[in-house]
């Protein structure tokens, strides 16, 4: 970096946090620009300034994408104080810096996106943003559309917490339903939730797609750097929720 660049996005680009929980930290007074601490919100750095939080000295990191196929029974988060395996437990050493653009549950399979790029992890999953995600889903029972329009329209799966999501009906297979189900909201288990309160409960669940980013070429286990233009692509899909949003709410 041989021109300067707001000190936010230099945070950003060292894969810290996002540019937004980077001007929290200026804004604390924990952001120190050679020694100095900076408060100040577009403040200009350099390639040849040293910036440092708390006692971290930071720096430029290339920046990673890849997309992963999630087996069944392991959770996504680094350590677990119950014991339980993580992805991370089995991940090849190269990519296991990286961290999950949003999170699987034990029991689910799927697609994962993962990087180091705080900025565009903090974009996808930001909920004023809604970035959709495609599971195929199978439960028990014959669901109907009437249980399905119950989901369209809202669930109160906790107090206070209303679930929805687009759900469609594949086939029926077995005396089960197979689903392809549309979510923009990340809530906890949220299609398990759901679906247990419609009376259906989840038999098998797999995402498939994640904003542009599918889950083609990948076996359970498997993982694939994103190429160029699937970078290229996710971030200009980014942009243009960003700006229908902005426009919903103007």
């Amino acid at each position: 970096m041989n021109n300067k660049t707001r000190l936010n996005k230099y945070i950003a680009s060292c894969g810290f946090t996002s540019r937004r929980k980077a001007d929290e930290l200026i804004k604390k007074g924990i952001v120190k620009v050679n020694g100095e601490i900076v408060t100040e919100l577009g403040f200009l750095v350099s390639d040849k300034d040293k910036i440092t939080i708390g006692t971290e000295l930071l720096k430029p990191e290339k920046l990673v994408y890849i997309k992963y196929y999630k087996p069944a029974g392991y959770i996504t988060t680094t350590e677990d104080e119950n014991g339980r395996k993580t992805i991370y437990d089995i991940l090849p050493d190269e990519v296991k810096n990286l961290k999950p653009v949003g999170r699987l549950d034990k029991d689910s399979t799927g697609l994962l996106i993962m990087t180091n790029d705080g900025e565009l992890i903090n974009q996808m999953t930001h909920p004023s943003i809604k970035v959709s995600k495609i599971y195929r889903v199978v439960v028990k029972g014959k669901i109907g559309i009437k249980q399905l329009e119950q989901w369209d329209k809202g669930i109160e799966i906790e107090k206070g917490k209303i679930a929805r999501a687009e759900g469609r009906i594949v086939e029926y297979e077995n005396g089960n339903t197979v689903l392809e189900v549309i979510l923009f909201q990340g809530l906890n288990r949220q299609i398990r939730k759901m679906a247990d309160m419609v009376g259906y409960p989840v038999l098998h669940l797999k995402r498939v797609m994640h904003g542009p980013i599918d889950l083609s070429g990948l076996k359970k286990g498997q993982f694939k750097y994103l190429k160029p233009i699937q970078i290229k692509e996710l971030k200009a899909y980014l942009r243009k929720i960003e700006k229908i949003n902005l426009f919903a709410n103007s």
